[in-house]
């Protein structure tokens, strides 16, 4: 008597089991939900990082064995529970409609995102049977698909908004030095790709075979033991950077010059310091731009001259055509503007309206309040400041990788980020921007002076090692000797080859196990690919 159609159905069952939810629906949205506001828990401010891991690993097993609508439904709940926690700031001054618009959008985004996290746990089980593909395969598969989803809200719409990407968690982790070799989209790749490998092995039951755990851990070790890319210390640069803490604000009460004279005066106890290569404000650091003001030009000629050293400056600038740029000026006595850098992409929302006509029949209220529009720069983002090269990001220019490498390979020695967080006081804002350019001192293993026309501002070293600072709300000034470093990271030349290559072989690895496991199971199908109480599984 044959006993091929007992092993089939043998078979079979075994890849239901494999492809089955371990846990009903309700608890999968209640767990999922509950995920994204302990992944919150891992970024600034509550800063405890190893509940990044413990977010992504809450969000992935409520997705194994999900049907693609059952995903979808998981995957919101999740980005809600992150998002509405993660940018509650954006709420601050103008209210719900913006967060909610936000957090709804990035949310559908982590929707789509869980979806083909799904597919994975459903399709490459069918694909192979193979014990080492679930522990290693597997999970690498899944990582990819959440750096497919992360590369996504990074890039649309307007530009995208890769702000709360697993890697900003881990600024001050000991996988930190991960962003040196492979950036933000590595160091993410790794850490889900850990969570979703002790979930497999969980679910494997490991424990009985201690090889199992060979993949995890041999990920684990090097991840944590790998020193950063080590660069080239070039020399020192003495920077002198003043939060003025002027009344910088989008609604605070001013009159033109305040923002001006709050900077002057946080200045003055430098202007003695000897020594000074270059002084740096903050974005808006000027409400009076000098290229179109003779009294604001004598302002910084007369700085740039008692201290002996350029200024490097922000303000609001208008060009021949009458179009706004928020921009950066390099200042020096008798000479005025040497070099400019604008801001290469503007906040959507915040400093422009894309799409105005819809979005000024929706809610009017809201886009009247900014009457008028950035437009981005195009001027390479460094300058040559006291005879070093200094790459340029203007507040959240800094959360988009393209920029940091190009002022990198432009041969920028030192970073000067400017910001104004005066619109997010007494929020978390600030400190999550703080992590992002504590990251980027490490992947590019340079220095960063980070000033703020509020604060918290600090000077970071290539190690990711705070060693100046001001506190928030508070006027004042520092003067730093900061470490200059030449010689590129592999992040740096590696660049968006990295996150290319994750989507693509992400996108083709699951496009294989789905059309394997169709061909493994195409001659005997079973019940077994509906879950989640009868839903359909398609």
């Amino acid at each position: 008597m044959s006993t091929a159609p007992m092993r089939t159905d043998a078979a079979a069952e075994a890849s239901a089991d494999r492809t089955r939810p371990v846990m009903p629906l309700w608890a999968a949205l209640l767990v999922s939900a509950l995920g994204g506001v302990v992944y919150d828990l891992g970024f600034p401010g509550a800063s405890v990082w190893p509940l990044a891991f413990v977010g992504i690993g809450m969000a992935l097993v409520s997705l194994i064995g999900r049907s693609s609508w059952a995903a979808f439904h998981i995957g919101l709940v999740f980005g809600l529970g992150f998002y509405l926690t993660h940018v509650s700031w954006t709420s601050l001054y103008l209210g719900p409609v913006p967060w909610l618009a936000l957090s709804i959008l990035q949310s559908l985004f982590v929707a789509g995102g869980a979806v083909l996290i799904a597919l994975a746990y459903r399709w490459l089980p069918r694909a192979t049977s193979s014990r080492w593909a679930r522990l290693v395969l597997l999970p690498l598969l899944v990582a990819g698909l959440w750096i497919v989803r992360e590369t996504a809200t990074g890039s649309i719409p307007y530009g995208g908004f890769p702000w709360g990407r697993a890697a900003l968690s881990q600024s001050e982790s000991p996988f930190a030095q991960v962003v040196s070799w492979v950036g933000s989209s590595g160091l993410g790749l790794v850490m889900v790709a850990l969570a979703a490998g002790v979930i497999e092995w969980v679910r494997l039951r490991g424990w009985r075979d201690v090889r199992s755990a060979v993949p995890v851990v041999a990920l684990l070790v090097v991840a944590v033991a790998m020193p950063a890319w080590p660069t080239t210390p070039t020399g020192e640069l003495r920077v002198a950077s003043v939060q003025g803490n002027g009344p910088s604000g989008y609604f605070d009460e001013r009159e033109p010059g305040d923002i001006l004279a709050a900077q002057l005066d946080a200045t003055e106890p430098v202007l003695d310091e000897p020594g000074i290569d270059v002084l740096l404000w903050p974005e808006g650091g000027s409400d009076v731009d000098p290229t179109r003001s003779a009294e604001a030009a004598r302002t910084f000629d007369d700085l740039s001259e008692r201290l002996g050293a350029p200024v490097v400056l922000n303000t609001v600038t208008v060009d021949d055509e009458e179009r706004f740029y928020n921009t950066s000026l390099l200042w020096e006595s008798g000479a005025g503007a040497v070099d400019r850098f604008s801001k290469r992409n503007p906040v959507p929302f915040g400093e422009y309206i894309p799409d105005r006509w819809f979005y000024d029949a929706l809610v009017p209220e809201l886009t009247g309040l900014i009457q008028r529009g950035y437009s981005p720069g195009t001027e390479p983002p460094v300058f040559d400041v006291g005879g070093a090269v200094a790459g340029l990001a203007i507040c959240f220019d800094v959360i988009y990788d393209g920029l940091i490498w190009e002022g990198a390979r432009d041969g920028a020695e030192v970073y000067l980020l400017q910001t104004n967080n005066a619109d997010f006081r007494g929020t978390d804002e600030n400190q999550q921007q703080l992590a992002i350019a504590r990251l980027r001192a490490i992947e590019t293993g340079r220095s960063v002076v980070n000033i703020s026309t509020v604060g918290t501002s600090q000077v970071i070293d290539p190690t990711g090692r705070t060693v100046d600072e001001l506190p928030a709300y508070e006027a004042g000034a520092m003067v730093t000797d900061v470490e200059l470093r030449g010689g590129l990271t592999p992040a740096v030349v590696l660049g968006g080859f990295v996150p290319t290559l994750t989507v693509i072989a992400a996108i083709g690895g699951l496009i294989a196990v789905g059309v394997r496991g169709r061909t493994q199971n195409a001659p005997r199908r079973t019940g077994s690919g509906r879950g989640d109480g009868g839903e359909s599984a398609v």
